[in-house]
């Protein structure tokens, strides 16, 4: 019997109509169209009228041959309808309009049906594999969707405008039949919400392209949801074996990530631009979630981090690939990260025999690979075949290696762990070293020679000759030249009574030495410019 109370809305064909049509034994030689529009009867033509005649069926608001008739009718179906007098006006007629017995003919199309205790109804026809989340009441969510009318007739659309629609859900900022219909929704989600008027907008509609008392259909896909009072979501997706240290506040980091809205479209990705995001964390560089997002992290952890709008680019969105009110979901690989206040960090293995300690000065020769703090490959010593030597202390390695290798005993194995500010800064090397990078160098000990005291470029090893000056000079002109000079000390070396700091240039340390004697710079030594080291005062390297 409930059928019988269905409110319907009877529209026009193409253009909301219905058509009535007169028979009668009097008229048959009249076009039934001239009949209605010469006795203006009162539902005539609504085609014309571009309205629809609505009514409740099964309350005798319509004669009753209509009543019984339009009962099991369909939206979108075409029915013509023809009544007799005893069921339609009967032999009293209808005034001048229609007269007694008169057959009458509908054309019908049927537009809209409803119930007064019809709900909100939902069908979903696309669920995502994965819904960690429904909409709840007072959920801020942007979603897409297609509205018509329950004939098919479009009426609105996101996609047109290519904006989607972003709202709180039920809290009154939508029509009731909407804040119903987004309810327990999955970000992904595709359903069709279909809502009787008195849910949507009633007797008056929306003044334009919603009429009154008109159903409403709306296919809506659900691209993101958040709460007002969301904070961030970490999931934890791989951790290293190894993790002697976690991010704290004010940690200069280096990692990669890609950046997806949380239907899945990406927006950014610094693996596409081969190049690693660096910043410091806790400081407000980056967005405030990702400030949250990135604090207690392992180099080599691998997290997802998901972003409330709040807490990223808020309600106006980047204006170009991040929309307004948008959550954000980044994946992040931790690289490295470090403090402007590290110091290097050693890990070692000494011999079971340790005799000598290396010191500024000496010079030492060793082994080594460099690799980042993820592993990446960056030199080894292998690759040349031999050592790697230097003096310590001469700057000939970056400040970190000069650190970590002061007292070090040969046959020693080290692992050095070298911030970039003692390494090789916020530039790094041209296609070899990453600015701002973490070092590690795995290192050990080969040989070391013990340089000379600080200052000294060098030494005697025995008492010195107090005929010092005439044994240089060779030729007895009463001054030294270069090669009188470099021969005197190389024979020195030779014989084993002095020695020159090693490491460097032979050639090199006794030219300066020379340069060092001939204070007037006339090329020549004479005796009274000639002195010893411990004539001299600190500041000169020479004898």
């Amino acid at each position: 019997q409930s059928s019988l109370i269905q409110f319907l809305l009877v529209r026009n064909l193409v253009t909301e109509l219905y058509n009535c049509i007169l028979t009668s034994k009097n008229l048959y030689s009249l076009d039934a169209k001239q009949i209605c529009d010469y006795t203006h009867f009162p539902f005539q033509f609504p085609y014309d009228r571009g309205t629809t005649y609505n009514v409740f069926v099964g309350r005798k608001q319509l004669i009753a041959g209509m009543d019984k008739a339009l009962v099991d009718m369909c939206v979108n179906e075409r029915w013509m309808i023809k009544i007799p007098p005893q069921l339609a006006y009967g032999k009293d007629g209808y005034g001048d309009i229609i007269p007694p017995d008169s057959i009458l003919h509908f054309d019908v199309l049927m537009l809209d049906i409803w119930n007064t205790e019809d709900k909100v109804q939902i069908k979903t026809y696309h669920k995502p594999e994965s819904c960690v989340r429904t909409v709840q009441v007072s959920d801020y969510v942007r979603y897409h969707y297609n509205g018509t009318l329950l004939n098919g007739t479009l009426f609105d659309s996101s996609h047109t405008r290519l904006r989607t629609y972003d709202t709180y859900v039920g809290i009154g900022w939508l029509i009731a039949g909407m804040d119903q219909g987004l309810l327990g929704m999955c970000v992904g989600e595709k359903r069709i919400v279909t809502m009787p008027p008195f849910l949507g907008y009633g007797e008056n509609g929306d003044g334009s392209d919603i009429p009154g008392q008109a159903s409403l259909v709306f296919d809506v896909i659900l691209l993101d949801l958040h709460n007002p009072k969301d904070e961030i979501t970490v999931e934890v997706q791989s951790l290293p074996d190894h993790c002697p240290r976690k991010s704290e506040v004010g940690d200069f980091m280096r990692y990669h990530y890609n950046g997806s809205l949380l239907d899945g479209t990406f927006f950014d990705s610094s693996y596409s631009r081969n190049r690693t995001y660096d910043t410091y964390i806790g400081k407000g560089y980056v967005i405030a979630g990702m400030d949250q997002g990135l604090l207690g992290v392992c180099v080599g952890e691998r997290r997802r981090i998901v972003i409330p709008p709040h807490l990223a680019y808020g309600e106006e969105g980047t204006g170009t690939k991040i929309p307004g009110s948008a959550v954000l979901v980044f994946d992040v690989h931790i690289i490295d990260f470090h403090n402007p206040s590290d110091i290097v960090e050693i890990t070692s293995v000494k011999p079971e025999k340790c005799i000598y300690n290396a010191k500024r000065g000496d010079f030492v020769k060793y082994h080594y690979n460099a690799t980042l703090m993820d592993g990446t490959y960056i030199g080894s010593t292998q690759t040349f075949g031999k050592t790697y030597d230097v003096v310590l202390g001469a700057g000939q390695v970056v400040i970190g290696m000069e650190q970590g290798l002061i007292g070090m005993c040969v046959g020693e194995k080290r692992r050095l762990v070298i911030p970039p500010h003692l390494g090789y800064g916020e530039r790094g090397v041209d296609g070899e070293v990453p600015g701002s990078a973490v070092l590690v160098f795995d290192v050990v000990l080969v040989d070391l020679e013990e340089g000379l005291p600080e200052g000294y470029m060098f030494v005697w090893n025995s008492d010195v000759s107090p005929n010092l000056f005439s044994e240089m000079d060779k030729n007895k002109d009463a001054q030294v030249d270069t090669t009188e000079f470099s021969d005197y000390i190389l024979q020195q070396v030779k014989e084993g009574k002095g020695r020159l700091a090693p490491g460097f240039d032979p050639q090199r340390i006794i030219q300066n030495m020379y340069d060092n004697q001939d204070r007037n710079k006339d090329g020549q030594i004479t005796e009274d410019e000639f002195k010893l080291k411990a004539d001299e005062a600190a500041s000169h390297d020479e004898l």
